[in-house]
């Protein structure tokens, strides 16, 4: 299931926000609270995510974030991704924050 940008604004406190974009892309801002976890570590990934509580997957556009929760539904998780991704969610004014990078 895809959420709009709005439903995911209003929601980013129950959810986790997963970004699966690489690291080199989150120069652009991430939405704030959200956990960084590239698209090729999310089958790793399980442990890290609270299966108790909705995913959200980001991206920069929303294909990556599509295959990524596909792939947290197939293991139990509810996961649903954000229409638009990224660019959609700057486009639109929300807050962003730019992360601590290694």
């Amino acid at each position: 299931m895809e959420l709009t940008t709005q439903q995911v604004s209003t929601r980013r406190n129950e959810a986790q926000i997963v970004d699966v974009r690489e690291l080199e892309e989150l120069v652009d801002g991430m939405i704030p609270g959200a956990i960084h976890i590239p698209l090729g570590q999310i089958p790793a990934s399980h442990a890290v995510l609270d299966s108790a509580r909705p995913v959200i997957v980001v991206c920069r556009s929303g294909r990556r974030s599509a295959a990524a929760a596909d792939h947290l539904a197939e293991a139990g998780f509810d996961a649903q991704t954000m229409r638009g991704g990224m660019l959609e969610w700057a486009a639109e004014g929300l807050p962003m924050v730019l992360p601590q990078l290694p």
